[in-house]
Formats: C-alpha cells, sequence, structure tokens
C-alpha cells in the first residue's frame, strides 16, 4: 500500500485492540490484492437513539488504480462484528472488481474472435 491506511474514531474513544483489528484485515486485504493504494476506515459510535441501544458504525474506502471501493454503514450493536461484516463486505467488492478487471485484460482464448459472426 502506498499510503498508510487511515483509521478514524468518531464519537468514542480511540481503542489500540479495535485499530490492530481493523490493521489485521486490511493486512489480509492487501494479501489478496498488492494493488490497494490507500484504505480509510471510520469507526463510528452515532448519538445514542432513544428506542435504539448503541449501534457502532464502520465505512471502509479503498482506492485502486483508476478505481474506489466504499462499503459504508454497517451497523451493528457488536464493534467487532460490524468491522468484520464492513472487511467481509469490502472482501467480496475487491474480488468482483478484480474478476472484472482479469475478464477485461484477459486476451482471446484460441478460436476465439473479436469480431461478429
Amino acid at each position: 500500500m502506498k499510503q498508510a491506511p487511515d483509521i478514524r474514531f468518531v464519537g468514542m474513544e480511540p481503542s489500540e485492540a479495535l485499530e490492530a483489528a481493523a490493521r489485521e484485515k486490511i493486512a489480509k486485504l492487501e494479501q489478496f490484492c498488492p494493488e490497494i493504494m490507500a484504505c480509510h476506515v471510520v469507526i463510528d459510535l452515532p448519538h445514542r437513539h432513544r428506542n435504539q441501544g448503541r449501534r457502532f458504525a464502520v465505512r471502509v474506502d479503498l482506492t485502486l488504480p483508476g478505481r474506489e471501493l466504499a462499503v459504508t454503514r454497517v451497523e451493528d450493536p457488536d464493534v467487532y462484528v460490524a468491522l468484520r461484516d464492513a472487511f467481509d463486505g469490502m472482501r467480496r467488492q475487491l474480488e468482483e472488481t478484480m474478476r472484472r478487471m482479469q475478464e477485461f485484460t484477459r486476451p482471446p482464448a484460441a478460436g476465439e474472435t473479436g469480431g461478429a459472426r
């Protein structure tokens, strides 16, 4: 990754354990896709509503060459579950994006033609 990961906490005190968990998830994404240029993670504890308990919200943004991917507002009462779900969603987006990039750049197989029949 060209830039250091940016992990921010909003509405709550920073947590070394949460930051370490986020960095571990980022490292797994980097192993899967070394082309990642930047990663921004926001862990938010929005204002508590009267009828709802506290729900942590996690947002993950990735920058790839020529593309940006985002998973927004994954919420859960357990911050680690919200973090896991956000990164699982990002992994799925990354897999789909890489599959499309490979299909786009893949040369035609033997016998395939690019023209109309």
